[in-house]
């Protein structure tokens, strides 16, 4: 054994598994009981009371043990059900049980009636499992403990790891500060405060360590371990108020999650953005080359909206950084808003409603016309572009689009060989471009020159991509009937004031950005791209990244997975080959894929390695970036 100058104390309730046994075998007995959760609850309350050392342990049980009016047969089904609830990172690191079970033992106040069965199947034998047992009367009902047993007396852990004599280091692992008490007993030689499921603020003031995990436990002890990293450790910054679902997804995944509401400025985030591993921002935030050069740690960001312009990728790419956004998630909620739009702006809906907010009632049909048989035009055919299409279509429309690619067309759709055959058709025309550069005042005093008298113009792209003052003029010259615009070439980075030219001007619907900012767009959003992070840290998978080679991996079975991010250059494969041959891996599966700058190598091995063989790897020319996943 590797390190056999060590022990390991665990407790059971609440670190091995997730619960208290007792409260769980409450549930059990108390199950037709009326008033069973105000029991259940008096049960917790005492538990925690005796745990915390706020009343003796002997108090705690006998007070506990006569509410719960438990029975020998009820032992059974709370084995059963303690199966289910065994701690996460207990259960993915069974190997280290099975390892170490000469060095492993179990100190719990809980009882050995339900302990022995469960650790059992961890390799660890009823020899060393030292907890209280339960007295039972003549019929099976269980009426009190062996008083008999150190462990039901007040601080019992102490005596009883104590008697143990045990050589070597010594370290205890529990949730509560009955735990820590053979640390301060000066028996024990480190306390590690288990987390995993609940945190006692008692125990985490005293510990040595705070650990979230096993996997943060054997990483701290440098022991096998299931995972290379603990997720703990992997810090990720939100920004701008994004969904409260994705900072519990990646939360619940047992990373360490920081949400901020309000976007960063570049100084802000140059200071916020040490240590981070993972940064999650919508269109606000700006990802600049100063921002990439502070972050010293950074593999991920992720873009909670469908532009990227605000994130330098080229220097994203050439860091080693991937980028993934959300290019499908809002599409449907553009497109509602769009629709409504078009509908309100052609029936001149705000300006009869401001009428009546100022008190005036002017029913009239002037300039209110139907949309159906008007023809739509569609600038950018893309996600959003289609699927309004089809919905346009639906209403009685007719749809004319225009794309620089070739896009196949829906339905009865009419594709434009140019933008000014659009405008010269279209009684509505709808930008959904994307944020190429090249796409500055794409539309102009020219464009809307050429667009039908008494058009509508509608923006639910990008702010820059219409010049702002000539939307005025066309507006006050009459020449456009009207616009929708969402979107603006200058955007606060909070929500306060808000000047534009565009406000107080008859049949100009303005929105704050919101085109995409629906509670079901931001939902999906929320699960799409914490997914794509996730996968990507876990896997090394970089399906959908908008900067990086993408590579879809299998699963790992059993093996190490070395990812290698080099610059694009000849020889780098040949390389890394040959060290992998040099320490004498082998090569269950490799990967590799490549763009004009970078290239991603993944390699799956099947066997134990020298750790020479990382730095060997990290040492190889042009290298930008190199982790290990097990």
């Amino acid at each position: 054994m590797v390190e056999v100058g060590r022990k390991y104390v665990f407790d059971f309730d609440s670190t091995l598994t997730r619960v208290e046994a007792l409260d769980v075998l409450a549930e059990i007995t108390l199950k037709d009981k009326s008033n069973k959760n105000e029991i259940i609850n008096e049960i917790q309350k005492i538990t925690n009371l005796g745990i915390d050392g706020d009343i003796s342990f002997t108090e705690s049980l006998e007070r506990r043990i006569k509410l719960l009016n438990a029975h020998k047969d009820d032992l059974e089904p709370l084995v059963s059900e303690l199966r289910q609830k065994i701690s996460k990172s207990i259960e993915s690191n069974k190997d280290f049980f099975q390892n170490y079970s000469e060095d492993i033992y179990v100190i719990s106040c809980g009882f050995k009636e339900f302990i022995d069965p469960i650790v059992e199947e961890y390799d660890i034998p009823s020899s060393r499992v030292y907890a209280n047992t339960f007295k039972f009367d003549a019929e099976g009902f269980i009426i009190g403990f062996d008083e008999a047993n150190v462990l039901a007396s007040h601080n019992g852990k102490i005596e009883c790891l104590r008697s143990l004599k045990l050589e070597g280091e010594v370290q205890v692992i529990g949730d509560g500060y009955s735990d820590y008490v053979m640390r301060e007993a000066g028996i024990a030689d480190k306390f590690f405060a288990y987390t995993e499921n609940v945190s006692r603020e008692k125990a985490t003031r005293k510990a040595d360590h705070v650990t979230p995990n096993l996997d943060e436990f054997l990483f701290v002890n440098d022991l096998p371990r299931k995972i290379s990293y603990p997720k703990n450790r992997i810090k990720i910054l939100l920004l701008e108020n994004v969904h409260q679902a994705a900072f519990e997804n990646l939360s619940n995944e047992g990373f360490t999650v920081e949400l901020v509401k309000s976007s960063l400025s570049e100084e802000e985030l140059i200071e916020k953005i040490k240590g981070v591993h993972v940064l999650g921002i919508r269109s606000k935030t700006q990802v600049t080359k100063k921002v990439l050069d502070a972050a010293d740690k950074l593999l991920v960001v992720g873009a909670f909206c469908i532009g990227t312009t605000q994130i330098d990728l080229d220097n994203c790419r050439r860091k080693g950084v991937v980028v993934f956004n959300a290019p499908y998630s809002n599409t449907r909620s553009v497109v509602e808003l769009a629709i409504g739009q078009i509908i309100m702006l052609m029936r001149s809906v705000f300006p009869r409603s401001m009428e009546i907010h100022q008190g005036q009632w002017n029913k009239t049909a002037a300039n209110s016309r139907e949309v159906r048989g008007k023809n739509l035009g569609i600038v950018g055919y893309g996600n959003i572009g289609k699927q309004l299409s089809v919905l346009a279509e639906a209403i009685g429309m007719r749809v004319y689009y225009y794309d620089v690619a070739d896009q196949l067309a829906l339905g009865n759709a009419i594709r434009c060989n140019s933008l000014e055959d659009l405008l010269n058709v279209s009684d509505v025309v709808t930008l959904h471009i994307d944020d190429n550069k090249a796409n500055n005042n794409f539309i102009g005093e020219r464009e809307i020159n050429q667009m039908k008298d008494g058009a509508m113009l509608i923006n639910l792209a990008r702010g820059f991509v219409v010049d702002i003052p000539a939307l005025v003029n066309g507006l006050k010259s009459g020449k456009l009937g009207g616009a929708a615009i969402d979107v603006y070439p200058e955007e606060p980075r909070s929500n306060g004031d808000f000047i534009t030219e565009l406000q107080g001007i008859p049949n100009v619907i303005l929105t704050p950005h919101v085109g995409g900012s629906t509670e079901e767009a931001q939902r999906d959003i929320a699960d799409f791209v914490p997914n794509k992070i996730m996968d990507y840290i876990n896997s090394g998978n970089t399906v959908d990244a908008v900067n990086f080679p993408n590579i879809r991996l299998p699963k790992q079975n059993n093996a190490h997975r070395f990812l290698h991010i080099h610059k694009n250059v000849p020889g780098i494969m040949a390389k890394i080959n040959e060290v992998l041959a040099r320490y004498e891996m082998n090569i269950t599966g490799q990967y590799l894929s490549t763009d004009n700058e970078v290239g991603y190598v993944i390699s799956d091995l099947d066997k134990e390695y020298n750790k020479e063989v990382i730095k060997a790897l990290k040492k190889i020319e042009n290298t930008i970036k190199f982790r290990v996943l097990y």
